[in-house]
């Protein structure tokens, strides 16, 4: 069972930030977002990861292609260039394989592309800028369990202002970014059966929620995993300084390794 990760959007709405670095390479805590999300499911033992790759897809291949650099400490002998590396990051068993999946290419048109590379008849999807609590485990167990192609994880987005919550005309509490109470989005944790890539083309106009995942609705070949578990994602700058708030207090929910 391998994670798909699509991470090829320009990730126009974080404006100066993506102008030289694809957005799931905005940095959460020095590490970039998408760094995080491989870790949530990697300590439910996911280790195998197909990443889409467009906008900027060679700062995520060279980050991840001098890994072992960027995290330990070596040294370098210049005569024979030789490198001793001192220590040992914490993700020897993660297996990457980076897939450009075109620039402009749509959601759907991307999971076609990177077909070859999944062996399994069950896999999991994702977006490459989102953190949530989600026991993946548990997500997965649910949609075994529920005879659907795909199963799409519900979760409560956070308020963009904040949440008043008021009796009469007092004021009872104030929570900054507070979970909404109403109403739920596609937090982008999903499962899915090969059955799903019969569903897509690669053609680049290809989309996956308006398309795909329309007509699997209508078929009602789509579960819903229904969260409580705390869920963001890094769409504005005012997210990214809230990640890293979070991060930098030892708040961050998403943290489960």
């Amino acid at each position: 069972m391998k994670l798909v990760i699509l991470a090829g959007g320009f990730g126009t709405r974080l404006g100066e930030r993506t102008v030289e670095i694809p957005k799931p390479m905005v940095l959460v805590g020095g590490k970039p977002i998408i760094w995080h999300i491989m870790k949530i499911y990697s300590a439910y033992g996911i280790n195998e990861f197909v990443i889409c790759l467009g906008y900027k897809g060679e700062v995520i291949k060279d980050y991840f292609y001098n890994y072992r650099m960027r995290n330990n400490d070596f040294t370098v002998n210049l005569n024979d260039n030789s490198i001793v590396y001192h220590n040992f990051h914490n993700e020897e068993k993660w297996e990457i394989t980076l897939v450009d999946t075109g620039l402009n290419t749509l959601k759907g048109g991307r999971l076609k592309r990177i077909e070859k590379y999944l062996d399994d008849d069950i896999n999991l999807l994702t977006y490459g800028d989102g953190v949530a609590d989600i026991n993946i485990t548990k997500l997965i167990g649910f949609h075994k369990s529920h005879n659907k192609i795909l199963t799409i994880s519900g979760v409560h987005p956070p308020a963009r202002f904040g949440e008043l919550i008021a009796e009469d005309k007092e004021l009872i509490s104030f929570e900054e970014k507070a979970q909404t109470s109403q109403g739920l989005i596609n937090g982008g944790y999903m499962v899915f059966n090969k059955e799903l890539l019969t569903y897509v083309s690669d053609d680049e106009n290809c989309d996956l929620e308006i398309g795909a995942f329309d007509k699997l609705t209508k078929e009602r070949k789509v579960a819903v995993y229904k969260t409580q578990g705390l869920w963001a994602c890094m769409d504005h700058e005012r997210d990214v300084k809230h990640l890293n708030k979070l991060w930098n207090n030892n708040e961050a929910f998403w943290k489960v390794w």
